[in-house]
């Protein structure tokens, strides 16, 4: 294993023990919940922490975008990308699906990738070049070859000034058109079933970068394919993401590119 993705295993499992222990009090949680999002920005601020402070101690001249402290890039090439708590909703519920994604980009290029769901420990990594894996096995995409035949990840729009009824249509075509959709709300661990061959394909808008840095590196490095609705660049920056093995992102592309919003 690469010496920067050991380290960054080791910041994903620490920040996995907080997480985890909060998980066990919920039940103060469900108890107070008008202070439930305090709860959770604890929980999350906590998680950022411990792993800015791993990965600092190892790279302290090494930048930074996370979800919770954003920028602090240190005038870097090396910047790290990290969300200490992707699938907040689910956390909150108890509903066991939520992970932690860390992913490394240097000069723009994404490096390395780790994925750690701490409810089933399964950690999955990325290092450009050295293909992907699930704990020590390697992962690959799956072979299906038709998209009537495939099972298809997405995510709904969860925040008031985004566009449900547009998604709906989106939704309702994609639903005629493949085996099964599915949104269990956390987008990193459903990158990751892309990659492990779970999910044939898996579409979303609205993301932030620390939602697919990760992800998108594990899925490449499994032989898969990541753009945006219409198949191309920009997706990082854009928000919306399509993945799949070659076969299924293309017929993806026929569905979801008249629904692109990325300008060409």
């Amino acid at each position: 294993m690469h010496p920067m993705l050991n380290v960054a295993v080791k910041a994903a499992r620490r920040a996995a023990t907080i997480i985890n222990r909060a998980s066990l009090n919920l039940e103060r949680l469900q108890i107070d919940r008008k202070q439930h999002n305090d709860f959770v920005t604890e929980v999350d601020k906590a998680a950022e922490e411990v792993i800015i402070e791993t990965l600092s101690e190892a790279y302290p001249n090494h930048g930074f975008l996370a979800e919770e402290s954003g920028e602090l890039l240190n005038n870097s090439d090396h910047i790290w990308i990290i969300d200490p708590l992707d699938g907040t909703t689910n956390f909150i519920h108890g509903f066991p699906q939520y992970a932690i994604s860390i992913a490394l980009s240097v000069n723009g290029v994404l490096q390395q990738a780790v994925i750690y769901d701490p409810n089933r420990d399964e950690l999955f990594s990325a290092s450009k070049g050295g293909g992907a894996y699930v704990d020590r096995r390697r992962l690959r995409v799956a072979d299906q070859i038709k998209l009537e035949n495939a099972l298809i990840g997405t995510g709904f729009p969860y925040r008031q000034d985004q566009d449900v009824d547009q998604y709906l249509k989106i939704f309702a075509d994609m639903t005629r058109q493949c085996a099964g959709l599915r949104r269990p709300g956390a987008a990193s661990l459903d990158l990751a079933y892309v990659a492990a061959g779970r999910y044939d394909g898996f579409f979303e808008s609205e993301l932030k970068p620390w939602d697919m840095a990760a992800g998108t590196l594990i899925i490449t490095e499994a032989g898969g394919l990541v753009g945006n609705y219409r198949g191309e660049e920009g997706f990082l920056e854009s928000g919306e993401i399509m993945a799949g093995n070659p076969r299924i992102f293309a017929q993806m592309a026929q569905v979801l590119g008249k629904y692109s919003r990325q300008s060409a």
